[in-house]
């Protein structure tokens, strides 16, 4: 089979394309600049979401698509999912636990295609914790709020292995799977794991949700984004995230941990030192 994956240079995107490289089914990345991934083997094609003209050529002859969705919210996905279902028979959409108002909208579009489909919804990434990277390499700690909100942060590679299994296998039709790593930890103690891991003691600091706000303002962060976050991390200090087995029941491995996806990713806390 031919898969074309959208997102292909992104965090989970990529780890997609490599996934299914060692499936036997050919792989298509789509990409706007297609010199982004002229070093990973795999055949590029030039297209844009934002356009759905340009997505005839590249969907010619797939039977599957990955479905990283980049922009904030559903306004010309309808377009986009009508030149998919003309060429292609499967989608597997990366959506969110949130489902927030755009989301929903985007599974609903799909559903609506005639299209087998698939959601998946990750809860927290691991790899949100390379926000702190330039903190603990600086000075060995990291500030911010809520320091006890729990969560069970899953690796990209799991939520890649999930995606393969539903565009190259059968039984996942239909299905929207909640994808999270296996442990509970808190901020503070993922920190700490960090530490051990990269062997240099990095503390949590503690400050204000106001002085958070403020900085990530400054940084340009939209604050429909920030009172997202803001009001997130402060629901799961009272009532942590959940922690699912999903991926150990469609891939038949065991979630990668987070102390595990920091050695996979230790050069980020490590560099500049």
């Amino acid at each position: 089979m031919k898969v074309l994956v959208t997102g292909a240079t992104g965090t989970v995107g990529r780890q997609v394309a490599a996934h299914l490289g060692g499936t036997g089914a050919e792989v298509r990345a789509l990409a706007r600049d297609p010199r982004a991934l002229e070093q990973q083997g795999i055949e590029v094609v030039r297209g844009d979401l934002a356009d759905p003209h340009t997505l005839h050529a590249p969907l010619a002859g797939v039977d599957a698509v990955f479905l990283v969705w980049p922009f904030a919210t559903a306004e010309g996905m309808a377009e986009v999912l009508d030149v998919i279902a003309e060429h292609a028979r499967r989608v597997v959409y990366l959506s969110s636990a949130a489902v927030r108002d755009h989301e929903q909208r985007a599974e609903r579009l799909i559903e609506r295609t005639g299209l087998a489909w698939t959601f998946l919804r990750p809860h927290v990434f691991a790899a949100n914790a390379l926000r702190w990277a330039t903190q603990i390499r600086a000075e060995g700690a990291v500030r911010g709020p809520y320091g006890a909100a729990t969560m069970a942060p899953i690796h990209e590679h799991d939520i890649a292995a999930v995606a393969v299994r539903a565009l190259t296998g059968d039984g996942h039709d239909g299905a929207s799977y909640e994808l999270t790593g296996p442990e509970s930890l808190a901020q503070t103690e993922q920190v700490r794991v960090i530490g051990e891991v990269i062997g240099r003691p990095v503390r949590w600091i503690e400050t204000s949700p106001a002085t958070a706000r403020r900085e990530m303002l400054d940084r340009g962060w939209p604050d429909a984004a920030v009172d997202g976050v803001l009001q997130a991390q402060a629901a799961l200090v009272t009532e942590p995230g959940p922690v699912t087995s999903t991926v150990e029941k469609v891939t038949g491995a065991a979630a990668r941990t987070f102390r595990e996806w920091v050695h996979d990713h230790s050069s980020a806390f490590l560099q500049g030192r």
